[in-house]
């Protein structure tokens, strides 16, 4: 009866979390492009840099 019950209160959960999951990963995904964006202007010359690298890795990048 014991195994019963966590299994139950399991389904229970994921059959909620479909929609909640999103909910909170876009709440995630929010809040880690203001902090990257944050960063940036905290340190501009790192920025730079990184824009810099991304820009040569998507030179370099054969399709």
């Amino acid at each position: 009866m014991a195994d019963d019950q966590p299994t139950a209160s399991a389904d229970d959960e994921t059959a909620e979390t479909a929609a909640q999951r999103r909910a909170r990963r876009a709440q995630f995904l929010r809040e880690l492009n203001e902090a990257r964006e944050l960063r940036d202007r905290v340190q501009p010359r790192r920025a730079r840099a990184a824009r810099m690298r991304q820009q040569m890795r998507m030179r370099t990048f054969r399709w």
